[in-house]
């Protein structure tokens, strides 16, 4: 399926780590903003607080059921989005989209509908910003630009030097094919197809770049994907723009058996539209999950006989992204080194995006006289602990970690221990999504004291998301926040 007027937008740029980071499963905005109607398009203002986006085939449109107009919703800081509302200033009776917006949101780049004669010749237009109102749209000139086909689409680049065109152009290799125009100082270059690499037999459709220009995103169903059709991107292996490489499908959490399209990001979080849910599009987001974090220990073992040299030492890497890199201070390279002589090793480990920690290791021999020491046992019962998970994230940290391992080290009958687990977060978020979140720390805490040896039917836990906060305030400081984000273990006789 494709949309009439269809728009596209910026994008900020993945980083290169992105292919180590699983992202959270969609969810749906709420009915705030979807509808019966089609809703295609995100874009955010530079805050983030104001949501605009397309509504299609809304019987409240201006121009009634065949028209689209702009909308938009305001961040309401607790309870997701305002209710949206139709932006009356852009609208007409005409087919309305807003393209996007400069850097500092003085211009508003939008489909060209304020000629007075709908579809006489279909392009891009601006407005600029006087006060609190936009001035009236003025059509941006590009030569040789003659969009015959009800689909075609726009995207302008934040410095305002680059335009994005999907449309039926002069040889097309399918449907839509991506287009690029360039401004030399006032003057638009003629439309420039992006080649072979980017183009297919089927359409392309909503492209958007990257911050720095180097990475397109777009809409294809020309393309082995998940289904009718979706997202992929492309990197530009030097300063022309048809030399790209070859284009990559962004993965099935976001593509789906069905229309996927419109994809942007906004303060971590990226949105799309796509019919997967419903006969008509709707908005969808969803987040990086934060790469797990990275934890090793060690134990070593001694010299069997006085200046031997056949000591070794057991490395546990843990967490973080594999492979790892060991760096030992003996110039080892390996995880487990062998033939070593009584001293002190350190070892560094790196994992594959970069997170490092460090875990010494002494290696110790006998005396030549070897005199048993058996040094007394001493256990400290812990009938209670609190850990504080980070925000937006489920994995325990390296300081909830070791609070567990004390926790743990402390309960010498592990096996007949009654553990209970209470779990809580702060009141950032809705409040279903808290409720998920809290049940996974409850879980992952769970599984953590089973691995130690505690009986997991022994374990209860319960979940509160944002019910019980621990302080309650209305601005809440960072401070405030990490004392919500509590999880309780208590050890019941």
């Amino acid at each position: 399926m494709r949309f009439n007027s269809l728009v596209s937008f910026l994008l900020i740029g993945l980083s290169s780590t992105a292919q180590y980071i699983d992202i959270e499963d969609p969810h749906r905005l709420g009915g705030e903003v979807n509808s019966l109607a089609e809703e295609i398009s995100p874009v955010f203002s530079k805050e983030s607080s104001t949501l605009y986006y397309t509504r299609v085939n809304d019987p409240q449109s201006i121009g009634g059921i065949n028209d689209q107009d702009i909308w938009l919703s305001e961040w309401s800081g607790e309870k997701n989005y305002s209710k949206g509302e139709d932006y009356k200033d852009l609208n007409n009776k005409y087919n309305n989209s807003i393209v996007g917006f400069n850097n500092d949101e003085s211009i508003v780049y939008l489909i060209n509908s304020y000629d007075g004669k709908k579809d006489m010749k279909k392009g891009l237009s601006y407005a600029k910003k006087k006060g609190n109102a936009w001035g009236t749209p003025k059509e941006i000139s590009i030569p040789g630009l003659d969009i015959e086909g009800d689909f075609y689409g726009f995207h302008v680049n934040k410095n305002g030097d680059v335009i994005l065109i999907s449309y039926v152009g002069p040889n097309s290799l399918g449907k839509e094919d991506l287009y690029v125009s360039l401004r030399n100082d006032e003057q638009w270059s003629e439309p420039l197809s992006l080649g072979a690499s980017i183009n297919s037999p089927g359409f392309e459709i909503s492209p958007f770049l990257s911050t720095n220009n180097d990475t397109l995103y777009f809409s294809t169903d020309g393309r082995a994907g998940e289904g009718d059709a979706d997202i992929f991107y492309a990197v530009r292996n030097s300063d022309s723009w048809t030399d790209w490489s070859t284009p990559v499908n962004v993965g099935p959490k976001i593509n789906s058996a069905k229309f996927d399209a419109y994809f942007t990001m906004s303060d971590g979080f990226f949105y799309w539209s796509s019919n997967r849910d419903s006969e008509r599009a709707d908005i969808y987001y969803s987040t990086f999950l934060p790469p797990p974090p990275l934890f090793a220990s060690a134990e070593g073992s001694d010299v069997t006989v006085f200046q031997g040299n056949d000591g070794s030492i057991n490395l546990s890497p843990e967490g973080g992204i594999s492979p790892y890199v060991y760096a030992w201070s003996n110039g080892d390279s390996v995880e487990d080194p062998m033939g070593l002589v009584k001293g002190v090793y350190t070892v560094q480990v790196t994992d594959a995006i970069g997170q490092e920690v460090k875990v010494v290791v002494e290696i110790g021999e006998p005396d030549l006289v070897v005199e048993p020491v058996v040094e007394p046992v001493v256990v400290v019962p812990l009938l209670e602990t609190i850990i504080y998970f980070d925000f937006n994230s489920s994995y325990h940290n390296a300081i909830n970690k070791k609070e567990l391992l004390s926790f743990s080290q402390g309960i010498e009958n592990k096996k007949d221990a009654k553990i209970v687990i209470e779990s809580h977060c702060d009141k950032r978020a809705t409040e279903a999504y808290n409720i998920w979140l809290s049940k996974k720390r409850m879980e992952r805490t769970r599984d953590f004291l089973v691995t130690k040896g505690f009986t997991r039917e022994n374990i209860s836990g319960d979940y509160k998301g944002e019910s019980e906060l621990e302080v309650k305030c209305d601005n809440c400081t960072e401070e405030n926040h990490t004392i919500n984000r509590r999880t309780v273990i208590k050890v019941l006789k």
